[in-house]
């Protein structure tokens, strides 16, 4: 079967009785630029619903320089932490008519290399990125190709880059600090293994606010394995809650592990907050419909995506200087922490 000639700007010119350098005024949204009469502009645009045109993305991307995507490699998609955030950066780059592509490193800076190749082979114009620990190297190599991009969630330390981040420091600073107000005093903090600042910050603002209340002698910081959450877990709540160490509140340092943490305190059948107050990172709904709502840090998600990807399209058009932001978080009250 013979393919169908795809329908050309010239096809459309010849249609309307004008020349194609106008059809390309009016498909490129500069009629009023070119003073292009609205009785030309109409037919011009009634010919393309006619002849069903279409326009040709890679021939327009060529002359345009830009292909309107953006590539955004997130840590886990699972989580519903990155889902949201996934949202927000697609609506906004939206707006500037801007496609997102998505990716998901599983925190693995293996994968996280693979997704800037294949974002590189595919010509995005910038990159939001969550970076994973050991992905040092890749943010290099974006630096040097001059590669716009913005580090979201996380950074590192030793490399000058644009990013949007939590005030991880004061929101675990300030949940100890509500647990003390409470009467609490030996308060237990869960991490992740790593070496990321983001979990590195939020440790320091917990052993600097237990520090400050004169609870040094209770500081307890466990650390779970990204790939043996579930595992690690079971063991470390028992730590925790056994008759020889128990302890009367804990901080939990991501979504993920407070859900995993839900699950084992339903299967040892602690009583929250009777037995053990519980302070969670991130919103879900799995929060509010526990017996017994749990009290969170809420990191300003909207504001987050919105603003990397603001921060990056300065990047892609004006080549802004590198900038950095540091959001504060909300600490919202529930039946966890009575």
């Amino acid at each position: 079967m013979e393919q169908k000639k795809r329908t050309s700007l010239k096809d459309i010119a010849n249609h309307v009785g004008v020349s194609t350098a106008l059809v390309s005024y009016v498909l490129n949204g500069l009629e009023k630029e070119k003073r292009v009469s609205p009785e030309i502009v109409q037919k011009i645009k009634s010919a393309v619903k006619e002849l069903n045109y279409t326009p040709n993305q890679i021939a327009r991307s060529l002359r345009k320089g830009s292909t309107m995507t953006i590539g955004f490699i997130v840590a886990d998609i699972a989580n519903p932490f990155f889902g949201n955030l996934v949202r927000y950066v697609g609506e906004e780059a939206f707006k500037y008519g801007y496609t997102v592509l998505i990716g998901s490193s599983d925190e693995n800076k293996n994968k996280t290399e693979s997704l800037i190749n294949t974002f590189m082979d595919h010509q995005v114009d910038g990159f939001i990125i969550v970076p994973t620990e050991g992905s040092e190297n890749q943010i290099q190599i974006l630096i040097e190709k001059r590669v716009p991009f913005v580090l979201l969630d996380r950074y590192f330390p030793n490399i000058n880059t644009s990013y949007v981040i939590l005030d991880n420091y004061n929101a675990t600073y300030e949940a100890v600090n509500f647990l003390v107000s409470k009467s609490y005093k030996k308060i237990g903090f869960i991490a992740f293994k790593t070496k990321m600042i983001h979990m590195q910050e939020r440790i320091r603002g917990y052993k600097e606010s237990m520090k400050d209340n004169d609870l040094e002698m209770f500081i307890s910081i466990k650390e779970a394995r990204y790939d043996y959450l579930k595992k690690d877990i079971g063991k470390l709540i028992y730590e925790f809650t056994s008759d020889e160490n128990k302890y009367d509140a804990i901080i939990l340092a991501t979504n993920n592990i407070t859900i995993a943490t839900l699950y084992e305190i339903l299967d040892l059948n602690i009583r929250i907050p009777d037995e053990l107050a519980i302070i969670g990172f991130d919103g879900n709904e799995a929060y509010d419909f526990f017996y017994s709502p749990i009290t969170f840090i809420q990191q300003p998600l909207e504001e987050m995506g919105r603003t990397s990807v603001n921060m990056l399209i300065s990047q892609i058009k004006e080549a802004s200087n590198i900038k950095h932001l540091e959001i504060s978080h909300k600490l919202i009250i529930r039946d966890s922490t009575k």
